[in-house]
């Protein structure tokens, strides 16, 4: 079965933006280094939006995700930016309640209950689904998240997004593999504890 992957960068102290919700990628709490666009580059080319990947020259089927799905408020930082669909070599779905028409034709607007509709997803023939943001619609998709790539910084901005902006629902996930890189970043990855009967 297909697995919903949170990749995301974070601080320290886990948010993914500042409290103004704007786009985080290259604040000064969250550079993008050499290394970084290298390392993902190189193993998840995918998750580059479409001028970033023609920069770098970047062709060629994805390698771990064939479907992306967001927030509303995640996507519209890309449509304030004029890109209307930052990822038109993935299937694009956004979950939003309040917008009905797309603006772009490649991107699915879905206004149906987000965690029902990833497990349909999940059951269906393809690659993995990779949810790119934000803090709301991941609280909300918590109990489908099978993996988290996390790109963590070392910094600390004291408040924002956070990584699961939701109620409190201890969920449990297993340290599976550590990267540090060059320029300080840790891509820390951690896959759901399997449930034990009985626990």
């Amino acid at each position: 079965m297909r697995k919903l992957v949170y990749f995301v960068a974070t601080t320290l102290d886990g948010f993914i933006a500042a409290p103004d919700r704007g786009d985080p990628s290259g604040q000064e709490y969250f550079p993008i280094t050499p290394d970084l666009v290298a390392y993902i580059a190189e193993n998840y080319a995918e998750t580059l939006p479409a001028p970033a990947r023609d920069a770098l020259g970047i062709v060629g089927p994805p390698l771990t995700f064939d479907t992306v799905v967001e927030g509303r408020k995640s996507y519209e930082i890309g449509l304030a930016a004029g890109i209307t669909n930052a990822y038109p070599h993935l299937r694009h779905i956004v979950f939003s309640r309040t917008v009905t028409d797309s603006p772009d034709p490649a991107v699915e607007i879905v206004s149906s209950d987000p965690t029902a509709y990833v497990r349909e997803l999940k059951s269906q023939p393809g690659s993995d689904i990779w949810l790119v943001g934000g803090g709301a619609i991941a609280a909300a998709l918590l109990p489908e998240i099978d993996r988290l790539i996390l790109k963590q910084n070392p910094s600390v901005i004291g408040s924002g997004v956070p990584l699961f902006d939701g109620p409190f629902v201890p969920t449990l996930f297993q340290p599976v593999d550590e990267i540090l890189l060059d320029g300080g970043v840790r891509v820390l990855t951690f896959d759901r504890r399997a449930h034990r009967a009985g626990a």
